[in-house]
């Protein structure tokens, strides 16, 4: 069931990262970035005059989603995965270095 779960969320997770970067490169930046490319001159945006506030709220909601789905990954793979430091702590056989060739005196 967990790898169910984690694999469903993971691929949630890369979509809303796909989503935010879209959002971003839209957004108009200072110098017009690649949303002046949409809407033609620089004065202009690709969905109208107010979409600076829509895609700024709307980048802050994805970016919550995003930062919550990441800290239910971490704390999913923490508590179901291995960790180095829980494999270092169990019981592990000692290694035992190969004997080389008698040493002559």
């Amino acid at each position: 069931m967990f790898s169910a779960v984690f694999y469903i969320l993971m691929i949630l997770f890369i979509f809303v990262a796909l989503i935010l970067i879209l959002l971003i490169l839209i957004q108009k930046g200072r110098g017009g970035g690649l949303a002046s490319a949409f809407g033609g001159m620089g004065g202009n945006t690709a969905f109208g005059s107010k979409t600076g506030d829509v895609l700024t709220w709307a980048t802050s909601v994805i970016f919550g989603i995003f930062l919550l789905l990441a800290i239910i990954l971490n704390l999913l793979a923490n508590k179901y995965g291995t960790s180095p430091a829980a494999n270092a702590s169990g019981s592990t056989t000692p290694v035992q270095t190969p004997a080389g060739p008698p040493v002559e005196q």
